[in-house]
């Protein structure tokens, strides 16, 4: 059976050519990181069920404006109902009403990655 053809390794800046899927040896230890090693649950494993579709229907329809943009002077449709505190699998936290917000897309990821430590933020 023939090799597989080399490429360059995915690590930024290295130009090591490799038969492996992504990284070269030295990189190898990049498949490991916390993203890959423990994936996300999945929306239902986090009470996002069809109970909570009904919900976040009904309150956007009352709360239709993205809070955020709505303090900056902008007017913005919300896409999203966010939890003003982080509820963390507590589910008293997690349908109290006075913890939600409307949120638009973009508002509600740099929110999210904010408080989680995505793109390159610090947890919180």
């Amino acid at each position: 059976m023939p090799l597989r053809p080399q490429k360059p390794c995915n690590a930024q800046g290295c130009n090591t050519l490799t038969r492996n899927p992504r990284y070269c040896d030295d990189h190898a230890h990049l498949l490991k990181s916390s993203t890959w090693a423990k994936p996300r649950e999945s929306s239902t494993k986090r009470h996002y069920n069809y109970k909570w579709q009904q919900a976040r229907a009904g309150w956007l329809t009352k709360h239709p404006l993205c809070r955020c943009c709505e303090q900056a002077g902008k007017v913005v449709a919300a896409t999203d109902v966010d939890h003003i505190i982080p509820h963390k699998g507590d589910m008293t936290l997690f349908w109290d009403r006075d913890n939600w917000q409307s949120l638009c897309g973009p508002c509600h990821s740099s929110k999210t990655a904010s408080e989680d430590g995505g793109f390159g933020n610090s947890r919180r």
